[in-house]
């Protein structure tokens, strides 16, 4: 399917100057955040400190699982559609899942070293999980080594479909492997594991990333589609 990026200048414009609203509201959804997190210390006291990091921990997995699966079915619709724009955001949404992914591997051995005794352990759900990060390190690798738009799209189709089979999988690791990784507490069947007030708190910490990731996929399109009319524009100006 063939489509012109430049029609989408307009809706670049907008998702720019909408920017500054998204990153108000990203404000105070954190602000919301901290104060729940600072209210409800005393239900952990067991853990100290080191259990504020699961209100950052645990909505950057989300948001960066979530953008890779989000890549995944949007690698489906291109090999379906063959549409550019598809591949634009599909790209953009990996770029931005990766960025939660530093976050997510970061905070997880920092927490997991005052609780477990332990920065890292090679269990299925950390190793599974640093894996679908370097799958996806790959896919950026890939989409800059190779300059036709086609081929380059097709290729990290492929693997984004990849990422969108592991993403599951992760999710099931806590149950079909023993791990030291914490059961699901949200996403289980039955009721959630936490008390009431610490559930609100960790769902405002899933809506701020969700937010931001809802922004920063705006933006990472908006530059994508920019960056193909720059490249397109050079390749007149070539022949």
């Amino acid at each position: 399917m063939v489509c012109d990026l430049t029609a989408d200048k307009l809706a670049i414009r907008e998702i720019v100057e909408n920017w500054v609203l998204w990153r108000d509201a990203g404000d105070w959804e954190r602000f919301a955040m901290v104060w729940h997190s600072d209210g409800w210390m005393t239900a952990t006291w067991f853990q100290g400190p080191a259990q504020k990091i699961f209100y950052v921990h645990v909505p950057a997995a989300w948001s960066g699982l979530l953008a890779f699966a989000i890549t995944g079915l949007l690698s489906l619709l291109y090999l379906w559609l063959r549409d550019r724009r598809v591949d634009i955001v599909a790209a953009a949404s990996a770029e931005v899942g990766l960025a939660f992914s530093v976050v997510m591997l970061t905070t997880g051995p920092i927490w997991a070293k005052p609780i477990w005794g332990t920065w890292w352990t090679w269990d299925a759900r950390l190793t599974s999980t640093l894996f679908i990060f370097l799958l996806f390190v790959g896919y950026q690798v890939l989409r800059g080594a190779i300059t036709d738009p086609e081929t380059r799209a097709r290729y990290s189709a492929v693997i984004g479909i990849l990422g969108l089979v592991l993403v599951p999988f992760i999710h099931m690791t806590v149950y079909l492997f023993r791990t030291l990784h914490p059961d699901p507490v949200v996403l289980k069947p039955g009721t959630p594991s936490l008390p009431g007030d610490m559930l609100v708190t960790l769902l405002s910490a899933v809506g701020v990333f969700t937010l931001l990731y809802l922004g920063f996929l705006a933006q990472r399109y908006a530059l994508g589609v920019l960056r193909d009319l720059k490249d397109e524009e050079a390749g007149r100006a070539v022949s």
